[in-house]
C-alpha cells in the first residue's frame, strides 16, 4: 500500500488454496499453519441468545423511528462494537457470485495479480515479516478501492470483467453506506455534523480485502484470521457464502457471528475508538476455519483521507475533560500500523496518552 510517499510490503507466501486442490496438504497441516499461541481453550460459545445487535439502515433514515434506531446504534458501537446492517437497499447475488469466479481462476491468472515486492495490495497475504513466522489458513486479495485516483494501474484495470465492475459498484455503494453509518453516528454522539464529515468526507479512502478460507483438515490447529481490532473507521463485511467463522471478543468469551441473508457486518474500528475518545470501542475479532466447506468474506476498511489529522474530536475531549490518546496524520497512523504483526488491540495501545 502506498500513500503520500508510504510504501509497506510483506513477504510473499504461497496460495493455500492452491496447495488444497492440488493435494499437497491433505490430512496434516504443515508447520508454518500450525498456531498454538491461538487460545483453543476459549472455545466459542453459540450466541444463541447473545446475538450481536441488528439495525435497520431504512429506520436510521425515516422521520418516525430514526431516533429509536440511532439509540440502537450507540447501543451497539458502546457495548459490542459490532451490528449487523439490514435493509441496506444493496443487491448482492451478483457480487457474491463474482467473488466465487474470482477466487476460482485458474492459478496462471491469480498469478498476474500477485503482490509485488514492496506493496502488500494484490494475492497475498499482509502483515508477513520473515519466513518463520505463523501464517493464516487463507487467501487474501488486497486493493484500494477510494479514492479512485489511488487505484494501482498495475491491478485494478487488469481484473476481469465483469468481476471489475461489479466491484467498481460494490465500493461506490458502500461508500454512500459508510458515509450515512459517519453521519449518524455524530447525531448519536451528539456532536456537530461537519466535525465528523470533516474526517470522512468524499476523500475518504476504502481498501477491500477479499478473504478465501479453504477447508482445513486440522481445524483446530489453525486460524483463518489472527485476532485483530481493524485499524480503521468503520469495516464493513459482506460474508459471501453465509458459512459461519467470524467470532467476536465479548465478555473475554468468542461468540459466533452467525451470518443472516444479505446483511452486512459493521465494526467499530481503532481509528473510530480514537476520533470518539473512546466512547466507541474497537473490538478484537477472528476467522476460525473448519474441515468441510470453503468461506468467503469481503471486508470493505473506511478510514480518514490522507491529509487529515487522527485524533480524538475536540468536542469530545472538552466533554470529557481529556484526550485519551495522541493525534497524528493519517500517514504516520497507518506508516505505524504496517510495519508491525497483526496482534490484537497492541497497535491502539501505542496510540493511547
Amino acid at each position: 500500500m502506498e500513500g503520500k510517499g508510504v510504501t509497506f510490503s510483506s513477504v510473499i507466501v504461497p496460495s493455500v488454496q492452491e496447495m488444497v486442490k492440488e493435494k499437497v496438504i491433505t490430512t496434516v497441516l504443515p508447520p508454518r499453519y500450525v498456531r498454538s499461541d491461538q487460545e483453543k481453550g476459549e472455545a466459542a460459545i453459540d450466541s444463541g441468545e447473545n446475538q450481536i445487535p441488528i439495525i435497520d439502515m431504512s429506520l436510521l433514515s425515516s422521520s418516525t423511528s430514526m431516533d429509536s434506531e440511532i439509540d440502537k446504534l450507540d447501543f451497539a458501537c458502546k457495548e459490542w462494537g459490532f451490528f449487523q446492517l439490514v435493509n441496506h437497499g444493496m443487491d448482492l447475488d451478483k457480487f457474491k457470485s463474482d467473488i466465487q469466479d474470482f477466487f476460482n481462476l485458474p492459478m496462471e491468472e491469480k498469478k498476474k495479480l500477485w503482490q509485488q515486492p514492496g506493496d502488500i495490495e494484490g494475492f497475498g497475504q499482509a502483515f508477513v515479516f520473515s519466513e518463520e513466522q505463523k501464517l493464516d489458513w487463507a487467501d487474501v486479495f488486497f486493493l484500494t478501492m477510494q479514492p479512485v485516483p489511488l487505484r494501482k494501474p498495475h491491478l485494478f484495470p487488469k481484473l476481469p470483467l465483469p468481476f471489475r465492475d461489479t466491484l467498481d459498484t460494490y465500493s461506490a455503494e458502500l461508500k454512500s453506506i459508510a458515509k450515512v453509518l459517519f453521519a449518524k453516528l455524530a447525531s448519536a454522539l451528539k456532536i456537530k455534523p461537519e466535525e465528523m464529515e470533516k474526517l470522512f468526507d468524499d476523500e475518504l479512502g476504502q481498501r477491500i480485502r477479499m478473504n478465501y478460507y479453504p477447508p482445513c483438515p486440522e481445524p483446530d490447529k489453525a486460524i483463518g484470521l489472527t485476532p485483530h481490532s481493524d485499524a480503521t473507521g468503520l469495516t464493513i463485511l459482506l460474508q459471501v457464502n453465509e458459512v459461519e467463522g467470524l467470532q467476536i471478543k465479548k465478555d473475554g468469551k468468542w461468540v459466533s457471528v452467525k451470518p443472516l441473508p444479505n446483511a452486512l457486518v459493521v465494526n467499530v474500528g481503532d481509528i473510530l475508538e480514537i476520533i470518539t475518545n473512546g466512547t466507541y470501542r474497537s473490538i478484537e475479532h477472528r476467522g476460525v476455519v473448519n474441515s468441510e466447506k470453503e468461506r468467503l468474506s469481503v471486508a470493505s476498511f473506511h478510514n480518514t483521507g490522507f491529509g487529515k489529522e487522527i485524533g480524538p474530536m475536540r468536542s469530545l475531549v472538552e466533554r470529557h475533560k481529556g484526550a485519551l490518546f495522541k493525534t497524528l496524520t493519517t500517514e504516520e497512523y497507518f506508516h505505524g500500523l504496517f510495519s508491525r504483526e497483526l496482534d490484537g488491540k497492541a497497535y491502539l495501545d501505542v496510540m493511547r496518552i
